[in-house]
């Protein structure tokens, strides 16, 4: 069973800049994770979502594919395909899939204007190796489903967040 965990950072693009660690996290297997998601919410209180899987992007793929096939039976491949990547565009924009999209844009509207959030769905993590790589990037755990003892746990390996002075 995958956990979710939220990682606060000070920065809106705290969180862009973890991405690509995670990458490698999960390339050396120490890290495997079923979705992400990224939320940096501007100084005017706008909030910007970045998901892992693009749903709309995915469903107009397949749905061109199919169209064209399904139109070259009728002769009209090209009316086919569009008519397909239309149709699978908007049922993949209507498909959520991981995170809960309600709860990544209510927690983003908490979140300090000028910072980011990094949403994980976690199946599997070497807790003290990921820790130990993600440290330098300064983040704090604002949500998690663990339980609370495991979240204690998670806590304390985490590092403490630094004092501007």
């Amino acid at each position: 069973m995958a956990d979710l965990i939220v990682l606060g950072f000070s920065t809106m693009s705290g969180a862009d800049d973890v991405l690509p660690q995670l990458d490698q996290l999960q390339r050396e297997q120490l890290l495997k994770l079923a979705d992400w998601a990224r939320v940096a919410r501007h100084e005017d209180g706008k909030i910007e979502v970045r998901q892992a899987h693009n749903t709309a992007a995915a469903g107009a793929a397949g749905g061109a594919l199919w169209g064209m096939l399904i139109g070259l039976i009728f002769l009209m491949p090209l009316a086919g395909a569009v008519f397909g990547g239309v149709v699978g565009a908007v049922s993949g924009a209507l498909t959520d899939y991981g995170i809960d999209d309600k709860f990544i844009k209510d927690l983003g509207k908490q979140i300090t204007p000028g910072s980011s959030a990094l949403f994980l769905y976690v199946v599997s993590a070497t807790t003290d190796k990921v820790m130990e790589r993600l440290s330098p990037y300064h983040p704090t755990l604002l949500r998690t489903s663990l339980s609370q003892e495991a979240e204690d746990r998670l806590r304390a390996a985490m590092p403490p967040v630094p004092v501007a002075g």
